[in-house]
């Protein structure tokens, strides 16, 4: 910023202050000069001429701050003065320019409107009355005053047409700092539309990653301290589960914090920020140096940030639920097409949250069949179960519920969750493939049913 800028900035913010020093300056010289230009007697009228001068500076310090009562005050002592018989007083009149001036400037549209046509009729009409009556001439005199009032006129012209490019700038600064700052207010709700966003998005998968870990864990845990004493083998299979998940969920918090940490990585490097790379044997980008393992064993392969689980997925997490001691089966209907990362881990986090929900809500022992289908336009997954805790997870949604909804919303698809009929609990999840065209209509109904395959690994007699 320059100094001329600065200081225009410092007049523009002490308005009163400069105006004042402005009308002091002023004031001693036009109360030395002041001069009735049509007295026949000057030195009579030498007081009277000093005193409507210094009434016509009195209300010029209010001239930016409060333009219109300053520009009033004015013209109504220069009428004032007028028709008490001084018809033009120099150089006191050439505040008439001045409070034109700054009124339309500073002051509202109808305001300068009505400075202008008030300093015309006073240049036209009241000047030449004015001085007709005071030289006792009238009409002579009014004729020879028109070329004086018509000077008079243009001149406030001049300064009136001057005085609107500067308003026109005025208000044009002034719509772009409100911009400024209406975008400024803009970006920082942006900001924090935009984190709370992601504090849903992270609550979400902590929340799916940590329960449906946690549930198999206390499952297995409880399972082989009451097999601990009769049955040596159940209870090390219920540890070699427990640590399996254990393995797994920590992967799974690794590509999240993964993730996570690469995306500040990307905001550091275009804010002009620099970052440590990892090499190396060092711990993988978004792992605290604290949290690495104390040994490369227990190292898991995918410890550096790597895709999130997708659609493909599904059957893993069917067999570590039939690990865990559930009877699950996958069923697949249709030809799997490739998904965007997003919806194949909508999908996975969905049927994770579903087989979560019947671990802690269905009772013991329920029956769960996970199906994946295939159409032209959408993908379908559902989790259905016969167990007899419905009711609990449908009346106190909590956070899973709300989750998996919130991941459906965000592609565009529909969440259906209720009660079965005759018992066990259904989780309907249906989402848009990308680029799938959209039916005119419903669909015609198939002749022919279609072709069902299951899983290998989890079928529903395995089961």
């Amino acid at each position: 910023m320059s100094w001329i800028e600065r200081m225009a900035r410092w007049f523009e913010a002490h308005r009163f202050g400069v105006d004042l020093t402005t009308t002091v300056l002023l004031a001693a010289f036009m109360l030395t000069s002041a001069t009735d230009l049509y007295s026949t007697e000057p030195y009579l009228t030498r007081t009277g001429s000093i005193a409507w001068t210094f009434a016509m500076l009195a209300p010029l310090p209010w001239r930016r701050t409060r333009p219109v009562p300053s520009a009033v005050a004015i013209f109504a002592v220069a009428l004032a003065h007028i028709l008490a018989g001084f018809p033009m007083i120099m150089p006191g009149d050439l505040l008439i320019l001045v409070a034109l001036f700054s009124v339309t400037v500073y002051g509202p549209t109808w305001a300068h409107v009505t400075a202008i046509c008030s300093t015309a009729v006073g240049s036209v009409v009241v000047l030449p009355v004015a001085v007709g009556v005071r030289t006792g001439q009238s009409a002579s005199a009014a004729l020879e005053m028109v070329p004086v009032g018509i000077f008079c006129l243009v001149t406030a012209l001049a300064v009136w047409a001057f005085a609107l490019v500067r308003r026109s700038r005025r208000v044009t600064m002034d719509a772009l700092r409100d911009r400024a700052h209406r975008l400024e207010i803009e970006r920082d709700q942006q900001a924090q539309i935009a984190a709370a966003a992601e504090r849903a998005r992270i609550a979400r998968e902590m929340h799916d990653i940590v329960a449906h870990s946690l549930s198999i864990v206390v499952a297995q845990a409880d399972g082989g301290r009451y097999a601990a004493a009769s049955a040596p083998e159940a209870a090390v299979r219920a540890l070699g589960t427990i640590s399996e998940t254990g393995r797994t969920a920590l992967t799974d918090m690794r590509r999240l914090l993964g993730v996570l940490r690469s995306q500040d990585d990307e905001d550091e490097a275009q804010a002009g920020g620099r970052g440590d790379a990892p090499a190396g044997g060092a711990p993988a980008r978004g792992l605290p140096a604290a949290a690495a393992p104390s040994s490369s064993r227990d190292e898991p392969r995918s410890a550096r940030p790597a895709p999130q689980p997708g659609v493909e997925e599904i059957e893993d997490l069917v067999a570590q639920a039939r690990d865990g001691g559930q009877r699950v089966s996958l069923v697949r209907v249709g030809e799997p097409r490739t998904l965007p990362a997003g919806m194949g881990l909508t999908l996975y986090r969905v049927c994770q949250e579903s087989l979560t929900n019947v671990r802690k809500h269905a009772g013991p022992d329920p029956a769960v069949t996970v199906a994946v289908r295939w159409t032209p336009s959408t993908v379908e997954l559902e989790v259905l179960d016969d167990g007899r805790g419905a009711a609990a997870t449908e009346h106190d949604p909590g956070f899973g519920l709300r989750g998996m909804r919130e991941r459906a919303n965000l592609y565009g698809g529909t969440l259906e969750t209720g009660p079965r009929r005759g018992g066990g609990f259904r989780v309907h999840l249906e989402l848009p493939l990308p680029g799938a065209p959209v039916p005119a209509g419903p669909p015609a109904p198939s002749s022919s049913p279609p072709t069902t395959t299951a899983s290998p690994t989890a079928t529903q007699e395995d089961a």
